[in-house]
């Protein structure tokens, strides 16, 4: 219950604050080198975040009379409500740590660069990209490692870098949104109170059918392309080379750590214990391989250290003929070898719990900032003339994607864009029977998958800098990223894959109609 002395924020006032801590946000974090007015300063969204904090707070205690206790109460439990949340990303670190120690990883990547073959170029690309993105939950990853790969070995073939950028971004942001090691795939249950296997299962309605239209999509494309030039076989020779040396390559060591997170996960366990099993037999794995103890747990805090890779990527390419000869490889060129061997560094350097604590720090100041935003009730003053209008559960589910598209638009950030939305309608979905899953779905695609296709977001900016592609110039060829948001909103106007119930007790029903309750706030 509010304190007689606050206010409630009208519509206008809601509303000018929400747009002023966009420009916050959006100033802080758009870099000035990517657009033509020089604005903003590039900075990690971390800081600019907590300015728009303080002064949504400020206009909350000043305008509204909002108490300082109730703000911060709001904020600490808008954490609390996301803890398991942070809890498994901590653990995702670690996981990986383990499995790239193991040769899960690695495995991954080796076997999937022998699906590659002229005719089906793009097709495989897509499948790589989509493998290597479950295996590790980083989109980045995958562009700035499978993309600038196979983007070199595209030109030989005659296809446009865009095309190949835009196809590796499509698989990479599908394995992102759909593997449990993904912060956002964890992000979005949470802060729409569903929980992580139940949100992965739900993602399937719109996912799958969206990735089989990008797989035709790609197959008429690689027709289209057919004939144009040789498969580079000496860059996926060298991947292949490298990696072996540096670790052990087996389908059996590949296959069982994922195994056992993927039958615990169909047998319905919570996501921490299956995360602690998948890592327990990464580490398993990894002391049967002949590492160390030290090594191992190493590799769980920190991250895997790669040797033979970075010894090749140090030493320049007049120093690598020895060390090839050393290893044992003999047939590939000092420049192919040097240059595959910082792409390797930049895949298998990774994992450990402390790899994560930018993505939580990050993920806590977000969560600062929307509890204070709810318990001044900003958004609820601007949301709810809209929410009283929807009348179909179609309705709503475009008003979700509109307004996570408009949060990577204007607050320049992929977190935000499913935070920012999940706080705003967390609450109403609780007030229906409509499922917090179909929330949490929603706002994964379109909060995840929109945030790469403006230029000024960090997803974005990286995958750009990373494939060398501009972002306008690739966006044409993201088909899962632009399909998959229709794809939710067709599908819910049409009634298929709506859950109803609450997570645990709901189901699938073919009915579209929803009316959400007028409370004390649109009063």
């Amino acid at each position: 219950m509010a304190a007689k002395n606050v206010k409630r924020p009208s519509f206008g006032l809601a509303l000018i604050t929400l747009i002023i801590v966009a420009l916050i946000i959006s100033y802080g974090v758009i870099s000035p080198d990517r657009n033509s007015f020089g604005f903003g300063l590039g900075m990690d969204a971390h800081i600019p975040i907590a300015c728009a904090a303080i002064f949504a707070a400020l206009v909350g205690r000043i305008a509204l009379g909002v108490k300082w206790g109730d703000m911060e109460k709001s904020a600490v439990n808008s954490i609390s409500q996301a803890m398991v949340a942070l809890l498994i990303i901590g653990l995702i670190g670690m996981l990986v740590g383990s499995w790239v120690l193991a040769g899960v990883v690695p495995g991954l990547i080796y076997y999937g660069f022998n699906l590659l073959s002229p005719g089906i170029f793009l097709t495989a690309t897509l499948l790589l990209s989509s493998i290597v993105a479950i295996a590790t939950g980083s989109s980045w990853g995958v562009g700035a490692t499978v993309g600038v790969a196979v983007i070199g070995i595209a030109h030989g073939l005659g296809i446009p870098a865009p095309v190949t950028a835009g196809v590796v971004i499509s698989g990479a942001y599908f394995g992102d949104k759909m593997s449990p090691l993904s912060d956002t795939t964890n992000l979005a249950p949470a802060v729409a109170g569903s929980n992580l296997f139940d949100h992965i299962r739900a993602m399937c309605w719109t996912t799958v059918p969206s990735y089989l239209i990008v797989i035709v999509i790609t197959i008429a494309l690689g027709i289209h392309y057919s004939g144009g030039g040789s498969l580079d076989t000496e860059k996926i020779r060298a991947f292949q080379e490298i990696l072996a040396h540096e670790f052990t390559i087996s389908p059996i060591y590949t296959a069982i750590p994922p195994l056992i997170v993927l039958a615990l996960s169909l047998a319905k366990q919570p996501a921490i214990p299956g995360m602690l099993a998948g890592t327990f037999a990464g580490t398993i794995i990894a002391l049967f391989q002949g590492n160390s103890l030290g090594d191992a747990l190493g590799a769980l805090h920190y991250s895997y250290e790669s040797s033979f890779a970075q010894e090749l990527a140090d030493a320049g390419v007049e120093g690598i003929a020895p060390l090839l000869a050393k290893a044992g490889i003999t047939d590939l060129s000092a420049q192919t070898a040097h240059d595959v061997a910082g792409m390797i560094c930049e895949l298998v350097n990774r994992g450990g719990l402390d790899s994560m604590m930018w993505s939580l720090s990050m993920i806590m100041t977000a969560l600062i900032l929307g509890g204070i935003m709810e318990e001044c009730h900003y958004l609820e003053a601007v949301l709810n003339p809209l929410l009283y209008k929807v009348k179909r559960v179609g309705d709503f589910v475009t008003l979700v994607v509109v307004s996570c598209f408009l949060s990577n638009l204007f607050l320049g950030d992929q977190f935000l864009g499913i935070i920012v939305p999940g706080r705003m309608f967390n609450k109403a979905v609780a007030r229906t029977d409509l499922s917090p899953r179909v929330l949490s779905r929603t706002l994964e695609d379109c909060g995840t998958l929109t945030a790469v296709l403006i230029p000024w977001t960090g997803c974005g900016a990286f995958q750009s800098a990373a494939m060398g592609v501009p972002t306008l110039d690739y966006v044409p060829y993201c088909f899962l990223n632009y399909i998959n948001p229709f794809m939710s909103i067709a599908l819910s106007y049409l009634g298929f894959g709506i859950y109803w119930g609450k997570d645990g007790a709901d189901k699938v029903e073919k009915r579209t109609a929803l009316t959400f309750p007028q409370d004390e706030v649109a009063a």
